[in-house]
């Protein structure tokens, strides 16, 4: 006989479940978390972990409690909202939604007139940190995109009190990284008990999940930009040489190092104790990180993007010696000469041409995100897809970029249909309601499985979805893209490996925690 909401009885009452189709999987899962362990739920993006989220509530509510579920921004956590609203069978004036934009004097007596809140995690800790609210009386907080509960995190303050106070707690994501220690942490923070982990492929998972056709795209950098990167390397290697040769770097060529190695060339360097050596090193380091990053914007990203980033180096009110030496070299001079006479001709990335192409040949008429790394990139192609008919808008995070009441405009604008092509940063993989696509484009592979996730989770979720990875040969493009891989596999081995021992080695229960 086939699972029905009737299964989660009595707590179902207060659930509109005629609003929501019931999924073996999830009536799982919910059961899982009504054992009233700390729970960590992770599903592919797209298979319903709010209604996880939801049920979860209800039962703290049937039991006299009141429930929290924070979420990392404002947006997010206004969607909760209004989730919780269509699906919950309570009063809708017991439920709040906690923001900045509260004013603090107001925030407490609001939340003590509520059961149910959803927050942001900065403006909930920041209160129970000033004594204005607390747990006390609280049967769930629900942390979603929960894999940001490590480090400093307001995600952190609030689990170390529902400890304190024996409040359960639940996570949920798509994707909670690939690395066995960040796992670890994760799992210690939010006191975790209890993994409920499906991948797309398991049995109770797949009818639900829509396929995605991912083709990756190679491009080949033109003579152009081979003739800027030849005027850099040498440049590169001499400074990236003088690292190695004094025992401050393990490579000795740039374009093997993972970034991250290179910034732990520069941690390393701050601690030398030895003036002279200090000063040499942290010479040769600024010079081949500066110059590195412009080689990988011009072999990764485009023209454009390289001439912009020069450009801001030059615009800097105060330079550091080494910024001003950089820019005085003649390699350099050279090599931004040519970029500069490249655009004015209109060269560019063939990886730009090949975007044009994808959206007006096999694309036309489909609603698409463009992801891209960076706002110089993103507005760049912006700019050109425009220029070749293609209805398209940028969006970028605040900063320097859009404000929130501009990014929901965009949004709004792009969920109706308004124009067919968002070109997004990082701010479109998460923490937005950003709607789901017909397909997806990366301009470049990332070597980051969390955000891999986010961004190919955006395409497919109602129908067949296709998602495009545009890679240039002979760059750090094909290695990310083989990392990226990797870590995705690794990321669910991982997850599944500690579950098992989590299974086979239980906890003892919390005496303190409520059940």
């Amino acid at each position: 006989m086939p699972l029905s909401w009737g299964d989660l009885a009595p707590y179902d009452r207060l659930v509109n479940t005629s609003i929501v189709e019931p999924r073996a999987y999830q009536i799982n899962i919910i059961k899982s978390v009504y054992s009233g362990r700390n729970s960590l739920v992770v599903l592919p993006t797209g298979l319903g972990k709010t209604i996880i989220a939801v049920f979860a509530i209800a039962k703290a509510l049937s039991e006299g409690k009141r429930a929290l579920i924070v979420a990392p921004t404002k947006p997010l956590s206004e969607q909760h909202m209004q989730s919780l609203v269509k699906t919950l069978n309570v009063d809708k004036d017991s439920m709040l939604l906690l923001t900045g934009s509260i004013s603090r004097s107001k925030r407490a007596e609001m939340v003590a007139n509520s059961r149910v809140i959803a927050a942001t995690p900065q403006t909930f800790s920041n209160d129970m940190k000033n004594g204005r609210i607390n747990l006390e009386d609280y049967g769930i907080v629900v942390f979603d995109e929960c894999h940001r509960a490590v480090g400093r995190y307001a995600y952190t303050y609030i689990a170390d009190e529902c400890k304190v106070r024996g409040v359960q707690m639940l996570g949920l994501t798509a994707s909670p990284g690939s690395d066995r220690k960040k796992i670890n942490a994760l799992i210690e923070t939010l006191g975790i008990d209890n993994i409920e982990i499906r991948i797309s492929t398991d049995s109770d998972v797949e009818q639900y999940v829509m396929k995605k056709d991912t083709n990756v795209v190679p491009v080949d950098k033109t003579p152009t930009m081979n003739g800027i990167l030849n005027l850099l390397k040498p440049v590169i290697d001499r400074h990236l040489g003088s690292l190695y040769s004094h025992g401050l770097s393990p490579f000795r060529n740039f374009e093997t190092m993972p970034k991250g190695r290179l910034l732990q060339i520069g941690d390393s360097i701050k601690k030398i104790q030895a003036a002279n050596y200090k000063f040499m090193g942290i010479f040769d380091y600024v010079y081949v990180l500066n110059l590195s990053h412009a080689y990988d914007l011009l072999s990764s990203e485009g023209i454009f993007p390289f001439v912009n980033y020069m450009d801001s180096l030059e615009s800097r009110e105060e330079k550091s010696r080494v910024v001003k030496n950089i820019l005085s070299n003649e390699s350099v001079i050279a090599a931004t000469k040519m970029a500069r006479e490249a655009l004015e001709k209109g060269d560019e990335h063939p990886k730009v041409g090949a975007t044009v192409g994808l959206l007006k040949r096999e694309l036309t008429g489909q609603h698409v995100i463009v992801f891209t790394q960076y706002r110089s990139t993103a507005n760049m192609l912006t700019r050109i897809l425009n220029m070749n008919g293609v209805a398209a808008k940028e969006f970028v995070g605040k900063g320097k970029g859009l404000s929130q009441a501009q990014q929901q405009s965009i949004l709004s604008a792009f969920r109706d249909r308004e124009f067919s092509v968002l070109v997004a940063t990082s701010i479109g993989e998460e923490g937005l309601d950003v709607p789901a696509v017909d397909a997806v484009i990366f301009y470049e592979p990332i070597p980051n499985e969390i955000r891999n996730i986010q961004r190919k989770g955006r395409a497919g979720r109602m129908k067949l979805g296709t998602i495009y990875i545009l890679m240039t040969r002979g760059t750090k493009d094909e290695t990310y893209l083989f990392i990226s891989r990797i870590k995705e596999k690794r990321m669910r081995d991982n997850i599944i490996r500690i579950k098992d021992r989590m299974d086979r080695n239980p906890r003892r229960s919390d005496p303190q925690r409520t059940l």
